[in-house]
């Protein structure tokens, strides 16, 4: 059975064109292809990755983040109440208006003390600047060296000027090794951060960085085997050019170089409308979709790449709301952090409520000892 579901998984007129095989796909007369088994290597590079990222942001982010002044804000902790600790656990860590006025009765605190409190608790599991200092610093670290080297790989190849050579000579089309180490190196890349999503910095838009990273992976290896494979290098240096921006100008202005940061993020603006909703889909998509027909009638695997492209797309187009948001601000108001964060809460007390609870305080001690305060109490 097993044989079965490989044969029809593995089936030539899925994936290939007509007229062409995988056995037109060994290796022969010079000429070497892509492999599936290749992409098994992506496993052990990612794991290489987050041990390289650990020691980057150890010993270098983390000490980049003192010198350029990124402190932790003090966080006032949480009073000692097991009640709440246990609803905030258990149950929810936004209570409803009505569970804080249910909680009021049970603890006998004050509205105002409970609501003090859950932000106080919430802020204590939010990830604190320095951490996202050291990550927003790997990552442009890491899409300044792919871009650059993606540049490199690309650079003297007619593919990256004429987009029609992508298909010359397709799927007979020998596999150059910069081709597998930028694609080992994206592929790893993006499985890290499918490991990493667990501890790092959760922001609003985590279901759809999963959607894009088990995407960019799927577009990735399906494009290796079926050797979309010039195509897939110029998608991911398309994509790299505007995230090394991107995580720059978080890195800027979380070391409160804000005019700098948000000039960064201006030109990120800019890049990345014209690669994501310009380039990629009028140039890319397009190449992707015309130009194969020109040689092959359609496919499978042809309708299979092409949607793949589009739910990045798809994905593009809600970034670039969430990005156009964030540059109204940058304009108009203040830009500080991403908008895509989980954002610290005020959890400090009005000075006239310290000042009710002083006195409360004060009564209380006074009637434990027997009297009333007076006025001057």
């Amino acid at each position: 059975m097993l044989q079965t579901v490989s044969d029809w998984l593995w089936w030539d007129r899925l994936w290939l064109p007509s007229n062409v095989s995988w056995s037109d796909l060994e290796d022969a007369e010079g000429r070497v292809y892509a492999k599936a088994s290749q992409l098994y290597f992506a496993l052990p590079c990612a794991l290489c990755l987050l041990l390289i990222r650990c020691v980057f942001e150890c010993f270098l982010a983390a000490p980049l983040a003192h010198v350029l002044g990124v402190r932790d804000k003090v966080r006032l902790k949480a009073e000692q109440n097991s009640i709440l600790e246990q609803f905030f656990i258990h149950q929810a860590k936004t209570p409803s208006q009505a569970d804080i006025r249910a909680l009021c009765k049970k603890s006998g605190w004050q509205q105002r003390r409970v609501d003090v409190w859950f932000r106080r608790r919430r802020n204590q599991e939010r990830p604190k600047l320095q951490k996202r200092f050291c990550e927003a610093s790997w990552r442009c670290a890491f899409y300044f060296f792919a871009f650059f080297g993606g540049l490199l790989a690309l650079y003297d190849k007619p593919w990256f000027y004429n987009l029609k050579e992508v298909w010359s000579g397709f799927p007979k089309q020998s596999v150059l090794p910069s081709q597998y180490w930028y694609y080992i190196l994206e592929m790893g890349f993006y499985i890290s951060l499918l490991l990493s999503l667990t501890f790092d910095v959760k922001r609003k838009d985590f279901k759809e960085q999963v959607v894009h990273h088990i995407a960019t992976l799927t577009l990735l290896s399906f494009s290796w085997i079926s050797n979309y494979i010039r195509i897939g290098t110029i998608v991911m240096a398309v994509h790299d050019s505007a995230d090394i921006l991107l995580e720059g100008a978080k890195v800027l202005n979380y070391a409160k170089y804000h005019r700098t940061a948000n000039a960064t993020f201006a030109v990120f603006t800019l890049l990345f409308m014209l690669t994501r909703l310009v380039i990629f889909p009028f140039w890319l998509i397009h190449c992707t979709w015309v130009y194969p027909v020109e040689l092959y009638p359609p496919f499978f695997g042809y309708y299979f790449f092409n949607v793949m492209l589009m739910v990045l797309q798809i994905l593009h187009i809600y970034w670039a709301i969430l990005i156009s948001r964030m540059f109204y601000k940058c304009i108009f108001s203040k830009l500080e952090g991403d908008d895509r964060s989980d954002e610290e809460e005020d959890d400090s007390e009005p000075l006239k409520e310290k000042h009710q609870n002083h006195v409360n305080g004060s009564g209380a001690r006074g009637r434990a000892n027997g009297h009333a305060p007076t006025r001057a109490q």
